[in-house]
């Protein structure tokens, strides 16, 4: 963790409403002024596409699993060491995964591939993570503790499940089969790796449809946020004003005395009323280690 230069980390997977959440932290850091060193966890994966499903076929012959949840495909090693980095001065090495022909094309490379690493460059007043890592911890890495503000972004797991077989087969031309063995393969990585950073978290957002997703390997469509709640965890609460929240959101309520229940089409303002304020203060503070710095320089 760092006064001088706080890092942001949005971590969780699929069908927690990502646009949702990229909008609201657009329109945070355009309130507050703010220049964020916008970093992709997919960026961290070990393996290009190509050489991922090598990987899998490897793991099959050997009757074990590979999934991107997990410690073989990505390398916590460089997302650890660009945190560390960043919280000590600033600066660090990044590149982009190109999911597509689209994002491929400019850089004259396939899709599936990365950019090569290049600096961050200088001027940004916070890093900002977002991808499936942000909080993980190992017996060898540690890339929670060097967070300000981490951030938890979950759907219960039938929603996700439902997110993942959609897209697979409508945007990826796998079937349904292909789809439920590759969840079944990456279950031990998931309770391993993923679940346990949202005990570590400050704040989780965790969406909840109020439609019956029961059996998820045969939903036809993915629950909307107007067909879902969205339960908002604090792990500190003390300073939290839930009355606030309360009036300005609609149909908010609490259900404990740390946790506050929203309406899923509120997501949005939900995440600016609660996130501007904590994000504030990251800036305020480092603001003011700037000004003692300062004062120390000119002595």
């Amino acid at each position: 963790m760092s006064s001088r230069y706080p890092i942001i980390a949005v971590t969780g997977s699929s069908g927690a409403g990502t646009s949702t959440t990229t909008e609201a932290f657009e329109h945070i850091f355009r309130t507050l002024g703010c220049t964020a060193a916008n970093v992709e966890g997919d960026s961290f994966h070990r393996f290009s596409r190509q050489e991922m499903d090598l990987e899998k076929r490897k793991a099959d012959e050997d009757n074990r699993n590979i999934s991107y949840f997990g410690d073989i495909a990505n390398d916590f090693d460089a997302l650890e060491h660009l945190f560390k980095d960043y919280s000590e001065t600033g600066q660090g090495k990044i590149r982009r995964y190109l999911h597509t022909f689209d994002d491929a094309v400019p850089y004259n490379q396939m899709p599936g591939t990365f950019t090569p690493w290049e600096s961050l460059g200088d001027g940004t007043d916070l890093l900002f993570y977002e991808g499936l890592h942000g909080g993980v911890k190992t017996e060898k890495n540690d890339v929670a503790k060097h967070v300000d503000l981490l951030i938890g972004m979950v759907p219960i797991v039938n929603l996700e499940w439902i997110q993942k077989i959609i897209r697979d087969t409508n945007q990826r031309g796998h079937s349904r089969e292909a789809v439920t063995t590759s969840i079944v393969r990456s279950m031990d990585d998931y309770i391993n790796f993923i679940t346990p950073q949202f005990s570590r978290t400050h704040v989780n957002f965790q969406r909840v449809p109020t439609v019956d997703t029961s059996n998820p390997f045969s939903a036809k469509a993915i629950p909307t946020l107007d067909e879902s709640f969205v339960v908002i965890r604090f792990r500190e609460s003390s300073n939290i004003d839930f009355p606030y929240y309360l009036s300005m959101i609609d149909g908010a309520f609490m259900s404990r005395v740390n946790t506050l229940v929203v309406p899923g089409g509120k997501m949005g303002l939900a995440m600016e009323l609660i996130l501007t304020p904590l994000i504030q203060a990251l800036i305020d503070k480092k603001n003011e280690a700037n000004k003692q710095l300062d004062w120390m320089s000119d002595l």
